[in-house]
């Protein structure tokens, strides 16, 4: 069913704000229609399942949630912008057995991305999966693997490789107007304080806490960690520099054409939110409220920082990468665009404008549209999972030498740390019985 752009946003102000309308419906484009699932029906998967729709290119035949009420509310949302039907599942491996999907999208925690995408995949579907690919390197090795041996796309949600913006201080940094670039610093701040243990309770009426566990750790439910707060317990993701250290690792990755890491030395801790808590009664997130991460690569040194602290007001810029080079520093960022600083005293600063797919900044929109031409072409995506895994591999071992305190020298060819079988150990992790680690 095509929408046209009034009935799209009238039906979608009616479904309400977590699935707010797209602010433009794309024609659909030639070529056939895609029986299109979702996995994991929080705010941002039906983010990216509103894109799918929007596109006319998708039916939406399905939808997977451990919770029930999430489950229908989303279904009911899909029918009031589409006029689909979808099937609705508790079990996202019941869904790929019965509904044979075409593609799925996974927008489930971290720690669910490996076994959805290589269970997907499997089943011969195309797969659009947040990011970061893993929770841990072998199980982001696992995916890049499965998806190697399907021959289907898969699209990874790093949406600022598209992002106009992007794209163009890319462009200009790679034109050599920075001059040789020797070093670059990625960091996004936040502000914060002492955190305070929150109290466990029994899991909302519907919802299956233990499968949303999964091969996790079972935790204790509690309100912090769903929906959302997850990102900052280890047991599920891996903090700031999992979550947002992924998208401007990424870019820094893009700009050197994939340079093999040499060393990672991480460190970091919460010395203003606390020493963890987690107990029958109560618990905290557990991720550090502040690190500071140095790659080491061949002709270049990329450093990145967090601090969910002390507001970032001190410096002009908040989020981002600059990158420091001989004739001047470009501060690649968000909702602030590019700007160029040069060093010559006569030239003047160059900036370009953001351009964002508003109301939540990202450009999905151009995002999914690529990841349907790669499929109709048959090429990689412009996200895809091959570079994915290598932006991914960066912050999962900023996490590692964390968690043992000490530098690491990395083998980017065999992806193993040498010399150190403590650290290799943690590129894995045990899983809950009955899941099985899957393998690379």
């Amino acid at each position: 069913m095509k929408l046209d752009r009034r009935s799209f946003l009238r039906k979608s102000a009616v479904a309400g704000a977590a699935f707010a309308a797209a602010p433009y419906v794309r024609a659909a484009a030639p070529g056939r229609k895609f029986r299109t699932a979702l996995i994991g029906c929080g705010w941002w998967g039906k983010n990216i399942l509103k894109e799918a729709m929007a596109s006319g290119r998708c039916q939406t035949a399905a939808l997977a949630d451990v919770d029930a009420t999430t489950l229908e509310v989303a279904a009911d949302q899909v029918n009031g912008l589409s006029g689909d039907t979808p099937k609705t599942y508790k079990d996202y491996r019941e869904l790929l057995a019965r509904e044979k999907p075409d593609i799925v999208i996974i927008a489930t925690p971290d720690h669910w991305h490996a076994l959805n995408t290589i269970a997907a995949v499997s089943a011969g579907a195309h797969v659009f999966v947040e990011k970061p690919t893993g929770h841990t390197v072998n199980e982001s090795r696992a995916m890049l693997k499965a998806v190697r041996d399907s021959g289907r796309v898969a699209q990874i949600g790093l949406h600022r490789r598209i992002g106009p913006h992007h794209v163009s201080g890319m462009q200009f940094l790679k034109s050599g107007a920075v001059g040789e670039v020797g070093m670059v610093r990625v960091f996004a701040h936040g502000g914060g304080d002492v955190e305070k243990p929150s109290l466990n309770e029994a899991p909302p009426d519907g919802m299956d806490w233990d499968f949303w566990c999964g091969p996790a750790p079972l935790r204790p439910f509690n309100k912090r960690i769903h929906p959302g707060g997850w990102r900052n317990y280890l047991d599920y993701a891996n903090g700031q520099l999992g979550d947002w250290g992924v998208h401007w690792l990424d870019q820094v990755m893009w700009w050197s054409g994939d340079a093999p890491l040499k060393r990672v030395f991480c460190a970091g801790g919460r010395p203003v939110r606390g020493v963890p808590v987690l107990n029958t009664k109560e618990q905290t997130s557990d991720a550090p409220d502040h690190q500071v991460a140095t790659y080491e690569f061949e002709k270049f040194t990329c450093v990145w920082e967090h601090r969910r602290f002390a507001d970032n007001n001190s410096e002009k810029h908040k989020i981002g990468a600059y990158f420091y080079g001989t004739k001047g520093v470009l501060h690649l960022g968000w909702r602030d665009g590019w700007t160029f600083y040069p060093t010559a005293k006569s030239a003047k600063i160059e900036h370009e404008n953001p351009q964002l797919q508003e109301p939540d900044g990202h450009n999905l929109a151009l995002l999914w549209a690529d990841f349907m031409e790669s499929i109709d072409q048959r090429r990689a995506p412009v996200a895809g999972i091959e570079l994915a895994h290598r932006a991914t591999v960066l912050p999962l071992l900023g996490m590692v030498s964390w968690r043992v305190g000490r530098s690491l020298a990395w083998d980017a060819a065999t992806e193993r740390v040498i010399g150190d079988p403590e650290a290799n150990q943690l590129l894995s992790r045990p899983y809950r019985e009955p899941w099985i680690y899957p393998s690379a």
